[in-house]
């Protein structure tokens, strides 16, 4: 039977092939990256996995366990954690960014087989679901201080609003990174800054804070709890390495680029992963010293609105900063 000599395609199937025909709809999300889609520089792959780190959830899990441990069992959790998470975290980091795979792949070609690489993405996925959940409430939390909007309303709007942007993956969190990171990481700085300018011995009575623990004494049990909290980041390597699949390859690029990227986007977001959480334990015993109750005092909200106390005067300048810098980093 002769076939037609034009085929009419209708408007909703042409613009069906388009959008599936957009690479960056797509951006390898999952599995192996191939060659031709690692076209980013090392420094951008890095600049883009360190700035997913911006996410507040650290800052609230290190007031959480300043508070309920104190700073010196609090302390010493998150260091040791964040060791071992990093040992750990580098061999993963470098066989994920030399065969360009995420966990899924690695766990399956490590021999953990099928049944292994499922478990391992039930794992990772639910850690991921757990996070994002983190930000969202985290979110909420300032549409709630500002917009007095209900948090219930609040969960719905944020999770919402970011589903535009994951359909463009890392080409738009690329550039997403490239001009948001100055502003977060300024915001971020700035209240340590001022508050060791303005009131330094905030941070000596930090290193005397005993917390919901009531001693500052090192304390076994004390520090096990809380590096047990801690030690559930651990999972995050999974989320740098989705990042590090799109490194170019080993031996087309300068090898020691190469391996400062690897470092810094992989295991290394342990060391800015530590340093957030520290610096969360801090600001808690500082909005509890400011009358902020213990209940309150783990959310960035509360931090942040304490900490800009210090670099603004005017009250509304410091809640209109606070709620755009938690707004906007936890999105």
């Amino acid at each position: 039977m002769p076939l037609p000599a034009t085929t009419k395609i209708i408007k909703d199937r042409r613009d069906y092939n388009t959008w599936i025909a957009t690479e960056t709809l797509e951006d390898y999300a999952l599995r192996f990256a191939p060659k031709s889609f690692r076209k980013w520089s090392e420094i951008l792959v890095a600049n883009t996995a360190t700035g997913g780190l911006s996410f507040l959830a650290l800052e609230a899990i290190g007031g959480l366990l300043g508070i309920s441990y104190g700073f010196t069992n609090s302390f010493w959790a998150i260091v040791v954690a964040g060791a071992i998470t990093f040992l750990t975290g580098l061999p993963i980091a470098y066989y994920a960014a030399k065969h360009s795979v995420d966990i899924d792949l690695l766990t399956r070609g490590a021999g953990f087989g099928y049944i292994g690489s499922t478990i391992t993405s039930l794992i990772y996925a639910s850690f991921t679901f757990i996070f994002f959940a983190l930000e969202a409430s985290i979110m909420a939390q300032a549409l709630e201080l500002y917009f007095h909007l209900p948090l219930p309303i609040g969960y719905v709007v944020c999770a919402l609003v970011i589903i535009p942007l994951v359909f463009f993956g890392v080409t738009l969190i690329n550039q997403l990174q490239l001009w948001s990171q100055p502003v977060w990481l300024t915001l971020m700085v700035l209240p340590y800054a001022c508050i060791l300018y303005k009131e330094p011995e905030a941070f000596s009575n930090w290193l005397h804070f005993t917390g919901a623990a009531g001693s500052v004494a090192f304390d076994p049990l004390l520090f096990g709890a809380a590096a047990t909290v801690s030690f559930s980041l651990i999972a995050q390597i999974g989320e740098q390495v989705d990042y590090l699949r799109f490194l170019p390859d080993q031996q087309e690029t300068s090898r020691r680029k190469w391996w400062l990227a690897l470092v810094l986007a992989g295991p290394g977001w342990v060391l800015v992963g530590c340093a957030k959480q520290l610096g969360g334990a801090f600001l808690a015993s500082l909005a509890i010293a400011h009358g902020v109750s213990f209940a309150k005092a783990d959310e960035p909200t509360q931090m942040y609105l304490i900490g800009f106390e210090y670099v603004f005067s005017n009250p509304d300048l410091v809640l209109a900063v606070t709620i755009f810098f938690c707004g906007f980093v936890s999105s």
